[in-house]
């Protein structure tokens, strides 16, 4: 379900004890933020994983922020911005990336 806020964020420890099922994930900007980091083969392996980030993103209708850094990095956050931190809709999201990402 998309989060239109009305929940509480995650605490720090709450975070850190979800971050077992997203193995590759770290908390960032104070613990309201995940973000996983890929170096791909080429600039098309980027583009190709962003796309079908992006179309996760639109069907379960919860938008990460997506980089493409020097042609092959790759690095997406995920926070629920409508709390201002993290859900479980942020592992979730996290996971069915983790299941069509290369793995690294």
């Amino acid at each position: 379900m998309p989060c239109e806020g009305g929940v509480p964020k995650y605490s720090r420890a709450e975070a850190e004890a979800q971050l077992a099922a997203v193995p590759g994930w770290q908390l960032t900007h104070d613990g309201t933020r995940i973000r996983r980091d890929w170096t791909l083969n080429n600039f098309r392996d980027g583009i190709r994983l962003l796309n079908n980030v992006g179309a996760i993103a639109e069907r379960e209708q919860h938008h990460p922020d997506l980089h493409l850094e020097g042609y092959r990095h790759v690095w997406i956050e995920i926070f629920t911005h409508a709390i201002g931190g993290l859900s479980e809709n942020d592992f979730i999201l996290a996971a069915k990336i983790d299941q069509i990402a290369p793995p690294q």
